[in-house]
């Protein structure tokens, strides 16, 4: 007791650094939509699960996700009756970062998609991790 009691802001220290890892580990259960590249992959591999990119045409032509289906963010909407096809099966939706393809899970999910995952940190993500990209030649 003497030892907390001299050294107090290291207990205090532990406390707030283990209430830091077990609310990141609590936020990482919540969301089971997100996905990183190598469990995107397994779900590719092991589901037939599809890829869809949400990025703009030039982002897209720079380089994509190996056979990812190119549909803009702005199109989705739109373009929701062309991938009922793919209802049934995983739809790994894709980015730059993450954040656009988190609009399109939701609008997705709103035409009745059930099986959504969004690409956690993007193509940018999925590049650090060493995944192939298909680049354009020129």
């Amino acid at each position: 007791m003497e030892f907390l009691q001299q050294n107090w802001y290291w207990a205090a220290l532990a406390a707030a650094s283990g209430a830091w890892l077990l609310v990141d580990l609590a936020r990482s259960q919540g969301d089971k939509s997100m996905l990183s590249p190598v469990e995107a992959t397994l779900l590719i591999n092991r589901e037939d699960a599809i890829v869809i990119d949400v990025r703009e045409q030039g982002e897209y032509a720079q380089g994509h996700i190996p056979n990812a289906r190119h549909v803009p963010l702005g199109e989705i909407s739109r373009r929701a009756g062309e991938l009922d096809k793919f209802k049934g099966r995983p739809v790994i939706l894709c980015c730059a970062s993450g954040t656009r393809s988190a609009s399109a899970l939701s609008q997705l999910k709103k035409a009745g998609f059930e099986k959504l995952y969004n690409l956690r940190g993007g193509l940018a993500e999925w590049e650090k991790a060493g995944q192939p990209i298909t680049r354009k030649r020129k």
